[in-house]
């Protein structure tokens, strides 16, 4: 885990920073695109999701806990057997819900898709 956070704006970085639990550390805080998400926080214990859909112009902080994640998905508009896959999507499934988020570059989805990944096969 790294000493300093991985973010792209120092907002959504205190946005996670203020609501963690003891022992908690943050992982990395990516800025997404398109409507609806605003960011995806990942920490050692869960993933946290800015939800901007809700009717009302209202935002919800969401917080997963790893161990209630389902699936993790790379998601590309191009077919990857035997060819390069590209991905800046990355779609997660907890109980009846799948939450997807547009990074800003593919560096960004695969980093978040491995440290899930690497949490819900421990």
């Amino acid at each position: 885990m790294p000493d300093q956070p991985i973010f792209d704006k120092a907002d959504q970085l205190q946005q996670v920073q203020q609501d963690l639990l003891q022992g908690e550390e943050v992982v990395a805080v990516y800025d997404c695109t398109g409507a609806g998400t605003g960011f995806l926080g990942l920490t050692n214990l869960r993933v946290v999701i800015q939800d901007r859909s809700f009717v009302g112009k209202r935002t919800a902080i969401t917080s997963i806990p790893y161990r209630n994640i389902r699936s993790v998905s790379l998601l590309s508009n191009r077919s990857w057997a035997g060819e390069f896959f590209s991905s800046s999507s990355v779609a997660l499934t907890a109980g009846p819900d799948t939450f997807e988020a547009d990074f800003r570059g593919t560096e960004k989805a695969h980093h978040a898709h491995a440290v899930i990944l690497g949490h819900i096969t421990r």
